[in-house]
């Protein structure tokens, strides 16, 4: 259980849409696709209607500040199954960093092998009351791409399992990093977004992570989340 799970969900209904690619630069082939993961036929790039048209308000956010640079996709909608492996390939991943072999870990290494891996990665949960993020279709990986199409340099990679991920990591070491992530994070804001507190690149809009940090933010008030798990069925198709 993470700490946002105790924030109830009311299933709003609204469908996963498209997002619009022509209107953003894209990680391209998917990122999850190429290592192998299964989205079953659908476009990974999906989230809630409400999601996208605010992820288009924080584009114009950036632009109005730096005009020809855009938000970049990495992950939008993601099914449980491929949660589930993305959690097993992080975990085969770690192995290989550590130099481990999966048969011979002390049951020592093997809990901090999955606790390095569940800092960055939900539990593929089917509980109704537990969804992974992105199984909502409310969660969203970005980054952002300059004037010049390169990818902003943000000190870390999306994904990498280490301290480097915190949002800010680099508040009093490097001047640059932080600022672009502070800029990520400002137009993100803008636009009714909140952040993962341990993910630079992770934001959602209507989930129960979205909720909790904006109770915690907004003490006054009491947000639910109205974006649950959706199944595949739910999809519109492209």
């Amino acid at each position: 259980m993470r700490p946002y799970h105790q924030i109830p969900i009311i299933e709003c209904g609204e469908p996963l849409v498209k997002i619009p690619l022509e209107l953003f630069a894209v990680e391209s082939p998917h990122p999850y696709e190429k290592l192998g993961a299964d989205y079953e036929g659908h476009s990974p790039y999906y989230l809630r209607q409400s999601v996208i048209e605010n992820l288009i308000q924080a584009q114009n956010y950036l632009q109005l500040l730096h005009p020809d640079w855009y938000i970049q996709i990495f992950d939008a909608y993601r099914p449980v199954a491929v949660q589930q492996f993305m959690v097993d390939y992080s975990f085969g991943e770690a192995l290989r960093e550590r130099g481990w072999k999966e048969e011979e870990l002390l049951p020592q290494q093997r809990e901090e092998v999955w606790k390095a891996v569940y800092e960055i990665w939900a539990v593929p949960s089917l509980d109704l009351n537990t969804p992974p993020p992105h199984s909502t279709g409310a969660a969203v990986d970005i980054t952002l791409v300059n004037d010049l199409g390169e990818v902003v340099d943000m000190g870390s990679p999306i994904d990498e399992m280490c301290d480097r991920s915190l949002p800010e990591y680099y508040i009093n070491s490097h001047q640059l990093y932080n600022s672009n992530r502070q800029l990520l994070l400002d137009v993100m804001l803008k636009a009714g977004f909140q952040r993962n507190p341990r993910e630079w690149w992770h934001f959602s809009f209507g989930d129960q992570m979205w909720a909790w940090l904006y109770n915690q933010s907004h003490p006054e008030t009491i947000m639910t989340a109205r974006y649950g798990r959706l199944t595949g069925s739910k999809l519109i198709s492209s």
